[in-house]
């Protein structure tokens, strides 16, 4: 099995209204899924769980449902870290993965606080750069959710992490075969 797992986070029906460029993001990254499941790298899809919810809101946006194959593992979550209590990190230690790649939603709560768990969790992290969304603001308000973006984008190609590679790139640049393009 490939040393590198694809996350899917939070990319959910109830989730996803009103959210920066979402039809792009939601086709790159399920064309992201098609590759690596093409490749044979494990995909997690992680799920906020969602009360008061109707249960087909709460699932994966139809978008990327159709994607979900038998081997996919769908793990619930509590709070903006993938890691904290879900056995995320146990199931990616089963299968000797050392790389993360991470898309979904929201960039500056759950793909940011994922991020950082995986980094501090000794993984390797390819942070998506047009695979990751968040909400729109009102007009007016600042920073935009373009602005969070590039913000996140910039931070993670910035940040040091002893030991351990960090790499922001867009989704056309990600090869499954070697995790990057050269």
């Amino acid at each position: 099995m490939p040393d590198t797992a694809l996350l899917i986070i939070d990319m959910q029906t109830a989730l996803l209204r009103d959210v920066y460029d979402v039809e792009a993001c939601l086709h790159k990254v399920a064309d992201l899924a098609e590759q690596a499941r093409s490749a044979g790298v494990p995909i997690v899809y992680l799920r906020q769980r969602l009360h008061d919810v109707p249960a087909d809101l709460a699932d994966v946006h139809p978008a990327m449902a159709p994607q979900l194959q038998s081997g996919d593992v769908v793990l619930d979550k509590d709070s903006a870290d993938s890691f904290l209590d879900t056995g995320l990190g146990d199931l990616l230690d089963a299968w000797s993965v050392c790389r993360v790649i991470i898309t979904g939603f929201a960039t500056e709560y759950c793909v940011d606080s994922t991020s950082r768990g995986a980094l501090s969790r000794g993984y390797d992290l390819v942070l998506v750069s047009d695979g990751h969304t968040t909400p729109e603001r009102p007009p007016g308000v600042a920073p935009s959710a373009a602005q969070v973006i590039a913000h996140h984008n910039m931070t993670f190609s910035a940040i040091q992490y002893a030991g351990r590679s960090i790499t922001v790139t867009p989704a056309a640049h990600v090869r499954f075969d070697t995790a990057l393009a050269s």
